[in-house]
Formats: structure tokens, sequence, C-alpha cells
């Protein structure tokens, strides 16, 4: 997949078919439209772009706006290009680009840089400044410049009726089932490995202190979690904790994983953790002691989901 961070930096000699959004999470209700990009441009004839937008445009318009993304830049490239999209677009989404009226959206980037072919998009798109172009004006615009325009039906979305809000309330309410249902994969945090206070090890749990540099990745509800991560190529289970350690008296909050049967040194690697179940909220125990026996609880719970698969 070819990756342009402007707009202006994007080139090809075929004709395009095109969709755009913020495809935040490329959840199921996305790849609906994302695989008929795909589907378009299987004879080769056309090339498939997808163009989306960063800083998400509600961080840029809506003044203090504590929007929390599913996904990072990296993670979204990630998942974009296993779905087989060959141009991805990433344009910096800044107060004068939000003010091109839709014609000049239209013709100066659709049709002059993008060159596009056909453009695949939801029934209740809006577009231009204001957000006051919608669907009939660019099925008007298609035919003034030559372009296809396919809309997803309301039937078509209504089907999934999924969105990334919806995502987002469900981690936020720790219901990581619906989340993951509706993302169509496991919901993932991705960083680096760094050193903690080492607690862990000492109560024979061991953990790996995940830090996450970008501060608009959405983290789920505090509690325990069980997790897997793909390491050396091999699938490494175990249990993840978000929250303060009241306990100790935790002063921020941190993601600690602790792998089961693993004991490699993974710090400064960077590393994908998937969340596949919510095991409890997070307590504050009496004593370390309680603390590691409410552990050898958690681990047991974990190692039983596990072994239904």
């Amino acid at each position: 997949m070819k990756i342009f961070h402007s707009i202006n930096d994007f080139s090809s000699t075929k004709k395009t078919i095109l969709t755009l959004g913020t495809f935040d999470g490329v959840h199921i209700g996305h790849k609906k439209i994302l695989k008929k990009i795909t589907q378009n441009t299987e004879n080769h004839k056309y090339e498939s772009l997808v163009l989306t937008f960063f800083p998400h445009p509600r961080m840029v318009l809506q003044e203090h706006s504590d929007i929390k993304l599913l996904n990072t830049i990296d993670e979204k490239i990630d998942l974009l290009e296993k779905i087989g999209i060959e141009n991805l677009v990433i344009h910096p989404f800044d107060e004068a680009f939000s003010r091109l009226t839709a014609e000049e959206f239209v013709s100066t980037i659709l049709v002059n840089r993008f060159h596009i072919q056909k453009i695949i998009i939801g029934h209740d798109h809006r577009f231009g400044r204001n957000r006051t172009a919608n669907i009939d004006d660019l099925i008007a615009y298609g035919k003034e410049y030559g372009f296809e325009v396919e809309q997803i039906s309301v039937q078509e979305i209504n089907d999934i009726s999924v969105s990334s809000t919806k995502i987002r309330n469900a981690l936020l309410e720790g219901d990581m089932a619906l989340a993951n249902d509706y993302l169509g994969y496991d919901y993932f945090l991705t960083g680096i490995i760094i050193k903690g206070k080492q607690l862990g090890r000492t109560i024979g749990f061991p953990t790996a202190n995940l830090k996450i540099e970008e501060n608009y990745k959405l983290i789920p509800q505090n509690g325990v979690y069980i997790v897997k991560s793909i390491i050396d190529e091999q699938t490494i289970f175990g249990m993840m904790n978000i929250g303060f350690n009241p306990t100790v008296d935790g002063q921020k909050q941190s993601i600690e994983i602790h792998y089961f049967d693993f004991n490699a040194d993974l710090y400064n690697q960077k590393i994908s953790v998937s969340i596949l179940q919510r095991i409890r909220s997070e307590q504050k125990f009496e004593s370390v002691d309680l603390l590691k026996e409410q552990l050898e609880k958690d681990k047991k719970t974990a190692l039983a989901y596990l072994n239904k698969f």
C-alpha cells in the first residue's frame, strides 16, 4: 500500500475508485464500503484510494474536544493495508481545508488531483464548507465532471447497526464482547514496554508496562482483562490491568500485562496487545498478600476462558 501524507503528494497514472472518511476503528461497517472499493479495482484498470484525515475533524472544529480515537494512525494504516487498499492519503485536517466549498473540493481534489472514476460513499455523507453538500449534490457533480457515484444504502448500513461512537461507549463500559463484535477484530493497544515499579515480580506476577505515546488513543475502562500478543511470531496469552494500582497507592494510570509462561526481556520493544475479555473491575486490597490471592483467581479465570477455544 502506498501512503501519502498530503493530498498534494498523491500521484497515479490510473484513474481511481475512491472513498473518504475518518474510518476510526476500521470496523465492520467501514469494511462494507472498503470491500466495494477493492472489488471495483480487481481488474487493475483502476486503483483503490482511501482519503482520510488527521487530526480528526472534531479535534479541529470543536473547541476543547476530548474525543478519543479507536486507532492510532499506524494502527489504521495496518488495518487498511490488510483489506487490500492500494493508496492511502492521510491529509492534515485544518480550518483552511474545512473552508473549501463543495465544488472546490470536487473539482480541485477529487477530479484534478485524484482523477476519480467512481466514488463510493455512505448515504448520509455530507461535505464541503459547513458540511452543506449531500449525496444528491455529489451525484450532480458526478454528472458535470464525469465520474460515477455509488452510495451505500440506508438498508445496507442499518443491516450493520454499528458506529465508532457505539464502539467507544462499549469500551468505556468494559464491554469487550460488544466492541470486538462491532470491530470485527479484537480491540488492541500498541505501545512501548517500559520499566515500572517491578512490584509484580516480587509476588510471582511480573508485568510488562505498556506506554502508549498517542494521548488520543482510547483506553478501555479500568479493570483486569484477558489479552494476547504476537511476540517473536508466537501467540502469548496473559492478563492485563488498566488502572491506578490502589493497593500500593498508585498515583497515575498504568497498563500492565502479565504474560503466562513467558519471561523474555521486552524492554523498549513495541508490542500490540489484543483485548479478549474483561474479568473484573480494579479493586483496592487491604494487603499485597490479598492482592496476590486475587491475581491467582484472575489467572484461573483467564485460563478457563482460554481453554474454551
